[in-house]
C-alpha cells in the first residue's frame, strides 16, 4: 500500500481559482473528524501492506487543532500498519502558522510540511483571494523551519492574468532565498465553476498569452535546476531526498486509500470516490456504510493513466513492462504514435542505469508540449 490521502474540506476562504471540493463553515467540524475516525476504522480491511506515506490535503488541513490531529492520528495508528519512517504531510496556509500552531504541530507524527503560498507578489496574492501577505509567507516558512520542519514543500503559481516575468523571477527568487527543498510550480487553469472563470468569460481578465507562459515555463526549469533542484515531474522540483514520496507514488500507479468527502481511492483495478457533502459524508459514517462510488477500469483505461502518469517524470514509461501489462498491440500502438515525436527529439528511449530496462521520457523541448504527445500516445 502506497499510502493514505484524508481530505480535510475546510477553508476559511474561498479562492478565485479553487475547484476543490471545500466548506467554509467550521462549526461541524468536531462531528466531522469523529465521522473520519469511523471512517478510518470501517476501511481498515482495505490496507494490508504497510503504509508508507499519509498525506494531509484540502482545503486547508491546517484549519484543524491540535486535538483534531491527535484524534486522527491515534485511529490511524490503530488500525493501519504504517511504517516508522512514513512520510507524513500537511498542507498548510502560511496565515494559519502562527507560533503557537507550528509549536503545537511539531508535537504531532508529521514530518513534512506543503504551504500554499502560490505567490510572495501582495497584489498577486490579493487577486487570487490568499489570506496572507508575502511576508507573512516568508515568515510562515522561516518559523516552520525553526521548529524542525526541514522538509517543506511550498506552491507556487504562474501563468496569472498581467503577471510579468519580472515578478515571476522575483517569486523563484524568493523561493529558493528561503532554502526550502522542494517546488511544486502550476500554471493557472481556469476551471468552470470558479470565481476566475467567471471574470474571464465576463471578459474582466486576459490569459497571459502562450508565449508568455512559454518563457516562465523555460525560466522556472533553468532557475530551479541552476540552483540544485532535480526536476523530477513536471510541475515538481525537489533536491536529493526530497521528492516527494507521496506524490510520486500516484505517478507510478501504486495503490492508495482516500478518506474524507469527495476523496479517491485506487486499488489498482478500479477508482472510488466518498461522496462530496460533508452533511451526507457524516450521516453515512454514522450509519456504518460508507456513501462512495465506484469505477471499473477497462484495460484501455489503465494503458492510458500509465502514459499520462509515467511521461510526467523524470523516470518515465518502462517499455517492458508497458509491454507486459499492456501486450503486443498496445506496445506496437505507443511505439508507432511516439516515432515521429522521437525523431522531433521531443520523446527519447534511454537505457534506465539501476534496472537495465528501456525508458521513455520527454525531453525539455517535449515537456513544453507534453499534453498534447500524452495524447497522441494515448488510446481513444
Amino acid at each position: 500500500m502506497a499510502g493514505i490521502y484524508i481530505h480535510i474540506p475546510y477553508c476559511k476562504s474561498r479562492c478565485t481559482y479553487c475547484d476543490f471540493y471545500t466548506v467554509i463553515n467550521e462549526t461541524h467540524m468536531d462531528a466531522f473528524v469523529e465521522a473520519l475516525c469511523i471512517e478510518i476504522e470501517l476501511r481498515k480491511k482495505e490496507v494490508s501492506e504497510s503504509v508508507q506515506t499519509i498525506y494531509f490535503g484540502g482545503g486547508t488541513p491546517s484549519r484543524l487543532n491540535p486535538e483534531h490531529f491527535s484524534a486522527i492520528f491515534e485511529t490511524l495508528y490503530r488500525y493501519f500498519p504504517i511504517e516508522s519512517t512514513a512520510e507524513i504531510t500537511v498542507e498548510a496556509n502560511p496565515d494559519d502558522l502562527s507560533e503557537e500552531y507550528v509549536t503545537l504541530l511539531a508535537q504531532q507524527p508529521v514530518n513534512r510540511l506543503s504551504m500554499g503560498i502560490q505567490s510572495f507578489n501582495d497584489e498577486e496574492l490579493r487577486f487570487l483571494s490568499r489570506r496572507h501577505t508575502a511576508q507573512q509567507a516568508i515568515d510562515a516558512v522561516k518559523r516552520s523551519q525553526q521548529y524542525g520542519f526541514s522538509n517543506l514543500n511550498i506552491d507556487l503559481m504562474y501563468g496569472l492574468p498581467k503577471q510579468t516575468k519580472e515578478v515571476w523571477q522575483q517569486n523563484l527568487h524568493q523561493a529558493t532565498e528561503l532554502g526550502v527543498p522542494h517546488l511544486s510550480a502550476y500554471h493557472l487553469i481556469y476551471e468552470e465553476k470558479t470565481r476566475m472563470y467567471s471574470l474571464l468569460q465576463a471578459g474582466k481578465i486576459q490569459p497571459v498569452s502562450e508565449e508568455t507562459s512559454t518563457a516562465m515555463f523555460a525560466m522556472l526549469i533553468d532557475w530551479m535546476t541552476r540552483h540544485g533542484f532535480i526536476h523530477y515531474e513536471i510541475s515538481a522540483f525537489g533536491k536529493e531526498g526530497y521528492f516527494s514520496r507521496h506524490n510520486s507514488s500516484y505517478w507510478k500507479n501504486e495503490k492508495y486509500v482516500g478518506l474524507g468527502p469527495a476523496a479517491h481511492s485506487f486499488d489498482g483495478d478500479s477508482r472510488s470516490w466518498n461522496v462530496a457533502s460533508i452533511s451526507k459524508y457524516i450521516e453515512a459514517m454514522k450509519a456504518g456504510t460508507p456513501d462512495r462510488e465506484r469505477e471499473k477500469l477497462s484495460n484501455t483505461d489503465k494503458y492510458n493513466e500509465f502514459i499520462l502518469t509515467g511521461l510526467r517524470t523524470l523516470w518515465g514509461m518502462d517499455m517492458a513492462e508497458l509491454k507486459a501489462r499492456f501486450g503486443e498491440e498496445l506496445y506496437r500502438y505507443c511505439m508507432e504514435n511516439a516515432q515521429s515525436h522521437i525523431n522531433e527529439k521531443l520523446l527519447e528511449i534511454n537505457e534506465d542505469k539501476v534496472s537495465h530496462t528501456d525508458k521513455l521520457t520527454l525531453t525539455r523541448e517535449g515537456l513544453f508540449i507534453s499534453d498534447g504527445i500524452m495524447s497522441d500516445l494515448m488510446w481513444v
